[in-house]
This record gives structure tokens, sequence and C-alpha cells, in this order.
């Protein structure tokens, strides 16, 4: 099982950013996914999460600001990012609570995407 974030890159405050996070290998079932952010010196921190029923959670700092969505059939989870500010700036973590065939539940991430806003 793997998760590949993509959508990251440079972009100018006030700017939107779509970030795609999907889930591939041997998946049969996937709980809650969800975005998390580090910036330099700084602890890994939530963004957003969603549940398989489509209930939201976000950050204060984001709420407003970014949205939370997933594709089932495409086993993939998007943040979008609206608004952008430059304490945004970090790299962007995916992960999933998913259990793959034959297997238990267990927490996977991906790989992360950096973003940056600066002018």
């Amino acid at each position: 099982v793997q998760l590949q974030a993509s959508g990251g890159g440079l972009v100018q405050p006030g700017g939107s950013l779509r970030l795609s996070c999907a889930a591939s290998g041997s998946i049969f079932s996937i709980n809650t996914m969800g975005w998390y952010r580090q910036a330099p010196g700084k602890q890994r921190e939530l963004v957003a999460t969603i549940t398989s029923g489509g209930s939201t959670n976000y950050a204060d700092s984001v709420k407003g600001r970014f949205t939370i969505s997933r594709d089932d059939a495409k086993n993939t989870v998007y943040l979008q990012m609206n608004s952008l500010k430059p304490e945004d700036t970090a790299v962007y973590y995916c992960n999933a609570y998913l259990r793959p065939f034959g297997s238990v539940y267990a927490l996977y991430w991906g790989q992360g995407t950096q973003v940056t806003v600066s002018s």
C-alpha cells in the first residue's frame, strides 16, 4: 500500500492550490483520511481530516480557507487551499487509516509535498 501526494508548489499570498493524495495497492477499506503539515523547526500538525462518512475536522488556522474532500472510487483525498498565507508554508503530508486485504487497519502516510507561499 502506498500513498502518493501531489499538487504542491510556489504560490503568492492570497492564491490557491489543490493537493491530491492517492492510495494504491491491495486495499480493502479506507476509514479516515487526512492532511497534516510540518513547517521548518515546528512539529507536525493537523490540517484537516475526513471520515468515511464525510464528516470533516479542521485546524482553527485553516477554517474557512481550506476544504478537504475525498473520492472513494479513486481512493483519493483532496485539500483545496484558498486565500493562502505565508504561514501556510510547510511540507504537507497525507495519511489514511485503512485496511489492506488480508490484514488489519493501520495508519499509512504519504511522502509529503512542499507548499511555499511567498511573493
